[in-house]
């Protein structure tokens, strides 16, 4: 049965095309052939109706062949001199190339640095979102000129992610030199198998090799858009990965999905139109199996059920952290719930690392055993804390010995029947903050890698280092007492845990 022609409803789409895909690897010519496949398949989505972002490498790849440098420099400085170079003449060849089909385009050029601010965020999310309403392509790359390493995207692959992210996209397409996410590099292993539907991207790690793929100029590789894809489908994008080689198959997937989730499967096996669902929602094996329409080549990740919230998205994945909270397990498995809201009580904090302000992003780390190492604790349940919801964090109540790095002295065991008249007994209870003279004893605790401390999320903090490390280990009640105000009884809020499969 061949492709319906019928269209699905238009959708917003990013599309992302690596150095390789834009320059020659050897004699960094630009691919002409592909540019301009790639500019008709732009040109043909919006002609149907469709939103199209395009985000583009190949400034310093250009730069290499304006300047006839046979290599990519390893120095920041001559990298970033070849991106000034390259990128002038890379949006002009675009420019061109789309004028030739009366399309107007935008060069719109981005750091890490200009969106770790949620105003300079959110202008560049309604330059983006005016942009499309005018009927305009952006033409999105990173700042190469003016980016250091602190402040980079790292690759345009995560770039195209974030990208995705801020608009609120339909789907993300990463354009590469394969057709697909295989278990090995299919040029160099004959075994390798494609993977056509990926559910979760840390479910697939273990089954695929990234190491192998890449090319000479650009910065990624496989296991970049395997980041990416993890950072888009979060946000609810549908992210293919698909061959440069053929641009024109996007518009083929696109009409492939469309259909998909335009169709059931009764029990009686017979397809059947309904109101079109989210791609997520779709058996895509069962209803492609039952229509047996031609499935275009390529690797598709599922969106998350559940996207994430746009101001977690921007925390998570645009913000460079400034410092560290340490939790403590209890507290990292009642933030792994949904429903608690991704905030932080001062209970469920062990410790902080670096300095940091208030309203900063922070590394949410937690504490946990190093393997092979035996150490003398004492076990301590966890207590609820009475007038506090079920949701918010539930963690142990230390003795002095069990941890120096609990945030006081004279905290005692509680069992989970203690009642609210001994919490509030516990809570006037006398207290101090670690003083000088101990933080020696914590520093040589971590030197002796006793403990563990593993990135998990990120999140914002709602007060400055100095001021959560006095209020660790405690009852929110005591924040007002301790600091002498109180804006929240959470200490980091936005939270984003990442669960692993």
């Amino acid at each position: 049965m061949s492709r319906p022609a019928k269209r699905g409803t238009p959708s917003t789409i990013v599309i992302k095309l690596g150095t390789s895909s834009i320059v020659h690897e050897e004699t960094h010519q630009p691919l002409l052939s592909i540019l301009s496949a790639v500019v008709e398949t732009v040109t043909s989505l919006r002609n149907h109706g469709h939103k199209v972002v395009l985000v583009s490498s190949g400034a310093i790849g250009v730069g290499l062949r304006t300047m006839d440098i046979p290599q990519r420099p390893k120095s920041l400085s001559k990298k970033q001199a070849l991106a000034a170079i390259g990128q002038g003449r890379l949006i002009a060849l675009w420019d061109n190339l789309f004028g030739q089909f009366d399309q107007r385009i935008a060069q719109v050029l981005l750091t890490r640095g200009d969106i770790s601010d949620r105003t300079r965020y959110l202008n560049a999310v309604n330059t983006l979102n005016e942009l499309l309403s005018m009927g305009v392509v952006p033409i999105v790359n990173e700042n190469d000129t003016i980016s250091v390493s602190e402040i980079k995207f790292g690759d345009n692959d995560t770039l195209s992610a974030i990208t995705s992210s801020m608009i609120h996209a339909d789907y993300l397409f990463l354009l590469t030199d394969v057709d697909g996410l295989y278990t090995s590099n299919p040029r160099k292993d004959p075994s390798a198998k494609k993977l056509d539907v990926v559910v979760s991207v840390a479910a697939i790690r273990a089954q695929v090799s990234t190491s192998t793929l890449g090319s000479s100029l650009g910065t990624g590789g496989m296991e970049t858009k395997l980041i990416a894809a993890e950072i888009a489908t979060g946000a609810g994008v549908t992210t293919v990965i698909a061959s440069s080689k053929q641009p024109s198959v996007i518009v083929d997937i696109i009409d492939y999905y469309a259909a998909l989730k335009s169709t059931s499967v009764p029990t009686s096996g017979t397809a059947s139109p309904i109101t079109p669902q989210k791609l997520n929602q779709v058996d895509l094996d069962e209803v492609a199996a039952s229509l047996s329409w031609p499935r275009p080549p390529h690797t598709v990740f599922k969106p998350a059920l559940i996207p994430m919230r746009d101001l977690k998205a921007w925390t998570s994945h645009t913000l460079y952290p400034a410092g560290s909270v340490i939790i403590d397990s209890g507290a990292h498995a009642v933030l792994s719930r949904r429903e608690s809201g991704g905030r932080l009580l001062p209970a469920g904090v062990l410790g902080v690392r670096g300095s940091f302000a208030s309203g900063q992003a922070v590394r949410i780390l937690v504490h946990r055993r190093t393997e092979g190492i035996s150490v003398e604790t004492k076990e301590v349940e966890q207590v609820p804390y009475s007038n506090v919801a079920a949701t918010t964090p539930c963690t142990p109540v230390l003795e002095p010995s069990a941890s120096v790095t609990a945030s006081v002295t004279s905290l005692v065991s509680l069992s989970r029947s203690g009642s609210s008249a001994s919490l509030s007994d516990d809570m006037i209870s006398d207290s101090h903050t670690i003083t000088d003279d101990e933080i020696p004893l914590i520093e040589k605790m971590d030197e002796c890698e006793i403990w563990d401390c593993v990135e998990v999320g990120r999140g914002l903090a709602n007060y400055n280092s100095a001021q959560i490390s006095r209020v660790r280990g405690l009852n929110s009640a005591r924040i007002a007492q301790l600091l002498g105000y109180a804006d929240t009884e959470y200490v980091v809020e936005n939270i984003t845990i990442r669960v692993s499969a």
